[in-house]
């Protein structure tokens, strides 16, 4: 029998078999099942003939099952974000939303049938941090927006969770960096879900604009997360400020199709020539591509086709810097890092809207 590949992050062995024998889609996104008979792997909650133990390896994230030579299931498509969160997941985001202030322990979590534990693995997986992390952060980044505004750090404090000034001083100096009282002149990044018909995308933003919008099953989200970073010397929380809410409501209309150009405020830093390709690619009408070879005209390096391309895989702000309208020469879609079944349909959707 194989001994099963699993990692910290992972649930326990009898927990994942148990999960996947009952195809349990809360599962999908917590692990991924390998079958090392046929070399293929799947979500918990993939209606393909339930292998046997003996054939199953177990994996935290897609890309670690791609690296151990296992193709994605034609099935279940493991590769291709479907739907919203689970149940569980939304119900808690909404209760952190109206009310961040609130202490939400494993008491809590197990007074409305949640397991701690899965609460843990979930947000680990899908935000990078532990669930109280989450929580932590929702206050601070409040009481991080507040201190700007000119509040009372008194009433910060201690309006937003925290028992003493010390505890409030040491969390926040921990995660932004600076102590409170400096922070009025700071910023952070603020990062939120936002839903969409072709999978959760990720937003972050500043007191300036969106600096980053990507599809959450991106293999370099976290590598952008830790350009961002550099770029601009903030911490990363979650939240939300008026840009990310008004990006929310223009990619809804955009969805729906009676948007076709977004006013939202976005900043993207990069060298001289990154930047021209990106503002090359906002000039793109929706419903209109242009191919890598008139990308390149257009920036100055005719020949330059490759130079582009790169610069056009390291876009952050994907849809609102519409990297998806460029194309080969011969009309093929070429690559994209949302994937091509998303750059069709992005196309698709734009055509039909403008037709």
């Amino acid at each position: 029998m194989n001994t099963p590949a699993i990692s910290r992050t992972l649930p326990p062995f009898s927990e994942m078999e148990r999960a996947y024998k009952a195809s349990d889609s809360s599962y999908d996104g917590i692990f991924y099942l390998a079958v090392t008979s046929t070399g293929i792997f799947c979500r918990p909650s993939c209606s393909a003939r339930k292998p046997l133990p003996k054939n199953v390896e177990y994996y935290a994230s897609s890309r670690e099952a791609i690296f151990a030579g296992y193709r994605p299931c034609k099935r279940c498509k493991p590769l291709e974000i479907h739907g919203t969160p689970p149940e569980w997941v939304s119900r808690l985001l909404n209760m952190i939303d109206a009310d961040p202030t609130a202490r939400y322990n494993d008491q809590f979590l197990r007074s409305i049938k949640i397991d701690p534990a899965r609460a843990r693995r979930y947000f680990l997986k899908n935000y990078n941090m532990t669930f109280q992390a989450y929580c932590r952060g929702r206050r601070l980044g409040i009481s991080f927006e507040k201190i700007r505004q000119g509040k009372d750090l008194d009433d910060v404090a201690l309006g937003y969770g925290y028992q003493s000034h010390s505890g409030f001083r040491d969390a926040f100096a921990k995660t932004f960096g600076i102590s409170p009282g400096k922070s009025i002149d700071g910023d952070c990044l603020l990062a939120a879900w936002i839903e969409s018909p072709m999978g959760p995308l990720v937003a972050a933003a500043n007191k300036d604009g969106i600096c980053l919008l990507e599809f959450s099953d991106r293999r370099m989200l976290d590598a952008q997360f830790a350009t961002l970073r550099k770029l601009f010397k903030s911490p990363i929380v979650p939240g939300e400020n008026k840009h990310i809410l008004l990006l929310k409501k223009e990619l809804q209309k955009y969805f729906d199709g009676t948007l076709k150009e977004f006013a939202t405020p976005i900043i993207f830093p990069g060298t001289d020539f990154q930047q021209k390709v990106w503002n090359e690619l906002i000039r793109i009408p929706c419903g209109k591509t242009l191919s890598y070879e008139e990308l390149a005209k257009k920036v100055g390096v005719p020949k330059g086709q490759r130079a582009v391309g790169h610069a056009n895989g390291l876009n952050r702000i994907a849809i609102v810097i519409p990297c998806h309208r460029v194309v080969n020469k011969n009309g093929n879609l070429g690559g994209y890092g949302g994937g091509l079944w998303r750059k069709q349909r992005l196309l698709e959707l734009e055509t039909k809207n403008t037709t």
